[in-house]
C-alpha cells in the first residue's frame, strides 16, 4: 500500500503485513496516518490525491463561509476516527488553481478521491450524521 506523508507528502510504502496507522515516514518520521486532515495547496494537492492507495476525502473550503466554519468540526471529528480513508482541506481562497481545475463553484464542497480520480461530490454544510451516510454510500460505489 502507498500513502502520502501529510506533512512532507513523500510517498511511502507500507507493506502489506504492516498497518498503516502506526506507519512512519520514511523523510520526515511523520505518521502517514494522522487522523486529522492534511493541509493541502496547489502543489501537495494531486500528489496527495493520486499517489495514495486509499480513497482521499477533500474539503474544498474558505475563511469567508459561514457553512464551511460549521461543519469544519464534523470533518475533523469524523477524520480522527475513520480508518479506511484519508482525509484533507484545501483552503481555494489561498489555491485558486486547484479550487478551478476541480471545478468547485460552491461551499463546502467534498469530494471523494480514489486513485486520483473523482469518485463523487457533495456540496453544502452537513450534519454528521449526513456526512457518515454520503461517505458509507460513496464508498460502497468504490468497492
Amino acid at each position: 500500500m502507498h500513502i502520502v506523508c501529510p506533512d512532507c507528502f513523500a510517498t511511502n510504502r507500507i507493506p502489506d503485513n504492516k498497518n498503516h496507522l502506526e506507519g512512519r515516514c520514511g523523510k520526515c518520521q511523520s505518521l502517514m496516518h494522522t487522523q486529522q486532515p492534511a493541509q493541502l495547496d496547489n502543489e501537495s494537492f494531486f500528489k496527495y490525491i493520486g499517489k495514495n492507495d486509499l480513497p482521499v476525502l477533500v474539503d474544498f473550503w474558505a475563511s469567508w463561509c459561514g457553512p464551511c466554519h460549521m461543519m469544519a468540526p464534523v470533518f475533523s471529528s469524523l477524520a480522527s476516527v475513520t480508518t479506511n480513508i484519508l482525509f484533507a482541506k484545501l483552503d481555494t481562497e489561498a489555491n485558486q488553481q486547484v479550487a478551478a481545475e476541480a471545478g468547485i463553484r460552491s461551499l463546502p464542497t467534498l469530494v471523494m478521491f480514489y486513485m486520483g480520480k473523482e469518485q463523487d461530490r457533495i456540496s453544502g454544510a452537513l450534519s454528521e450524521a449526513q456526512l457518515k451516510q454520503w461517505i458509507v454510500q460513496t464508498i460502497q460505489k468504490i468497492s
